[in-house]
């Protein structure tokens, strides 16, 4: 006989799905259309965002043994309804200066999607622990203050399109931490029995991480002109190759049996696309490209190994998919690479300093905004009006999913 598992979530989570998108079906009929005279040229990048988010986000975080069904399906969830908030949000921004409907565009789609990546890396942070009315509400939150870091950066300190959108990690890394310390739970100290990967889920989710890996170089060069796209995409690729042959040895030599831990790999191979996105527009010689990668590639690596349970233990914060070493720590390894680049072709010390103190404000702004909102997402989450999880019962699928095979019969 199957356990008892939690109770239905038919009186929260329809009624708020279908509240959601009634409201988007109605935003969109008042203040939304379509550009017909729109170019196909970025329908290309779109595909590669596309696939991204909703394969490869997806799949990467489905390495739990009894959680690949929660993993796969509420990263669907979570970045379909993330896309049209974020669309939402936009116009919202940008209404009182246009005064009419919004033109919808492939770019937009494609900052829509950015967002989204965003939230769903919020969401790995706090994976398994919660239910699918929690991460929705979660990804609201997140979107929208992602969105609205973005428009301020832009419009108060003037940061440049891809500077801003390139904070995504950090935004959405940190946004997930302080949520998940918020939730935390003595339950799932100092590890959770179900909390455990095996061949099959850990070969699912290095597909997911292997489609990221592939497709990162287009990523990066988002919003870059034709010419540049052919530096940043050979800048991203090097620096993530050499990541991924230094998490394979660095996890060699951390393990006491000389053998590669698979999960310890899929943490480090992608962080050298994250961290050299950051230093995009310095456009670095390719062994800059490749240093940033192998500095990004062992300080991940060795994150997953080492504080992930040092942050559960010290700071009574448990990071399910190692989001702070995959994407926070490599992000912010980027950004102060692109601190120090910039400093070395400055022409005059004024300079150097006016840029560092403006570099430096820009990326304390977002961590503010992003803890900020990650903490009132946390207390906000806590009521028990949204059914949290008992304990014995995070990181199964049995909570929400139906399997025929294990159904009672009468």
């Amino acid at each position: 006989m199957a356990p008892q598992y939690a109770p239905s979530l038919r009186s929260r989570l329809p009624p708020i799905a279908f509240l959601l998108e009634t409201v988007f079906v109605l935003f969109f009929v008042f203040y939304v259309d379509v550009s017909y005279v729109d170019s196909v040229r970025f329908y290309a990048e779109f595909q590669d965002v596309h696939v991204m988010v909703f394969m490869g986000f997806a799949f990467s975080s489905t390495f739990l043994v009894r959680n690949g069904f929660s993993s796969s399906g509420f990263s669907l969830l979570v970045a379909a309804m993330a896309v049209q908030w974020a669309i939402v949000v936009q116009t919202l921004l940008h209404l009182p200066h246009l005064g009419r409907k919004t033109r919808l565009t492939i770019e937009s789609l494609v900052f829509a999607e950015i967002s989204a990546a965003s939230s769903v890396i919020a969401m790995g942070v706090v994976l398994g622990k919660t239910n699918p009315v929690h991460l929705l509400l979660m990804s609201l939150m997140e979107v929208a203050g992602f969105t609205i870091n973005h428009w301020l950066l832009q419009t108060l300190l003037k940061v440049k399109l891809h500077h801003s959108l390139m904070l995504l990690h950090i935004y959405g890394a940190f946004f997930g931490i302080m949520t998940s310390w918020t939730l935390y739970r003595k339950g799932i100290e100092p590890r959770h029995e179900k909390e455990k990967s095996d061949r099959k889920m850990a070969l699912f989710s290095l597909f997911g991480t292997l489609f990221l890996w592939m497709f990162w170089p287009s990523f990066n060069s988002l919003f870059f002109s034709t010419k540049a796209k052919i530096n940043v995409i050979c800048s991203t690729y090097l620096s993530m190759a050499v990541s991924a042959v230094t998490a394979i040895a660095i996890s060699v030599l951390s393990n006491p049996r000389g053998k590669i831990n698979m999960l310890h790999v899929q943490s480090g191979i992608l962080a050298g696309g994250v961290a050299v996105g950051a230093t995009m527009s310095t456009f670095p010689l390719p062994w800059v490209a490749m240093a940033v990668g192998l500095s990004a590639g062992i300080m991940s690596t060795l994150g997953s190994i080492y504080i992930k349970p040092l942050m559960q233990i010290v700071f009574k914060c448990h990071d399910t998919c190692s989001i702070l070493s995959v994407y926070g720590i490599p992000g912010i390894l980027g950004w102060f690479v692109r601190l120090f680049l910039q400093l070395a072709n400055s022409e005059s010390t004024t300079v150097a300093v006016r840029f560092a103190a403006y570099h430096i404000t820009i990326l304390l702004f977002t961590l503010a905004s992003s803890v900020t909102l990650g903490v009132i997402t946390g207390f906000i989450l806590k009521f028990k009006i949204w059914r949290p999880l008992q304990d014995r019962k995070c990181f199964d699928d049995q909570a929400f999913w139906e399997f025929p095979h294990l159904a009672e019969r009468k």
